[in-house]
Formats: C-alpha cells, structure tokens, sequence
C-alpha cells in the first residue's frame, strides 16, 4: 500500500518539488511573519492591516546551527530507535532577512556546517503511519547530496566545491 506524503504542519510550506515555507505580509507595513500569521498583524501600529499569504525565498545564510545531542521531551516522535542526534539550523532566509529554524536533513555532517554556509530547504519524512507519510521542512547545504542509500547509515558528502 503506498502511503499519501502529507505535511505534518498544514499551511506553514508548499509540498512543491521546489518548496517554500509560506508566511504572511502585512499589507500596510510589509512586515513578513513565519510561522504565518492568522489573525492579526504584529507589525507595530498596524494590527487592524490585512494579512497576506506569501511564499518565502527557499534559499539563505547559515546563521547559527547546534546539535540535539539529546532526546527531546514529548511530543516529540523520534524516528530511530536508539535515538540519533540531529542538527538544528537556523537560517536567515536569502530575501526577507528573517531567520528560520529547522532541523538539517540526516547525514550531513558537521565538517559540511558552517556559519555562512548557503543553505536550502527540502522536505523531508518527520514520521509515518499506515496511510502517510507526515513531512516536514529541513535545510540542507546548497549541493549537498548523500551517496549511499539511507539504510547504510552513510553520511553523504557535498557536490559542489566548498
């Protein structure tokens, strides 16, 4: 049975080949949100303005980046069993200058992260059930591409010149 890839966060990103984390503008100050907004402006002064759904730029700046060295606290869902540490990026997206957080995709290594790094976003499977796969935004270097199927464990390598 071929399961449906759903997002696991309904309306935060495009399930796109190319896809894109969706937030909102103000319609008065221009003031861009992520997670998107849905009922009111944050943008001083402006919080009677409409809002706009708006696709955010899929490409930016490594900022800052950590590991989760540890398990999380529910609600988190770990997807191996015994837990594998995992990075978390924070990336100032290449137009709006804002920064997101994601997790990076599996196997790409430390060595690979650096501040300043271009990065982009892909999707990829949080968990799975019977009927879906649930998916969520991660980012990866630009180029990056892992070389071994994901069942070997292996931890990929860049396909650009770093």
């Amino acid at each position: 049975m071929t399961r449906t890839r759903v997002p696991a966060i309904e309306g935060w990103f495009t399930l796109d080949e190319e896809p894109r984390l969706i937030g909102t503008r103000c319609s008065e100050s221009g003031t861009v949100f992520f997670p998107p907004e849905t009922t009111m402006s944050r943008a001083p002064g402006h919080a009677t303005s409409t809002l706009e759904p708006v696709e955010l730029s899929r490409t930016g700046t490594l900022w800052s980046y950590t590991n989760a060295g540890y398990q999380p606290p529910d609600p988190y869902i770990p997807v191996t069993d015994p837990y594998e540490p995992f990075f978390i990026a924070a990336v100032e997206l290449a137009a709006e200058k804002m920064v997101v957080l994601g997790q990076v995709v599996a196997g790409v290594p430390a060595t690979q992260l650096r501040v300043g790094a271009q990065m982009e976003l892909v999707l990829d499977t949080l968990y799975s059930d019977d009927d879906n796969d649930y998916l969520m935004w991660k980012w990866q270097p630009i180029g990056w591409t892992s070389n071994a199927p994901e069942e070997s464990g292996a931890t990929g390598e860049r396909t650009d010149a770093a």
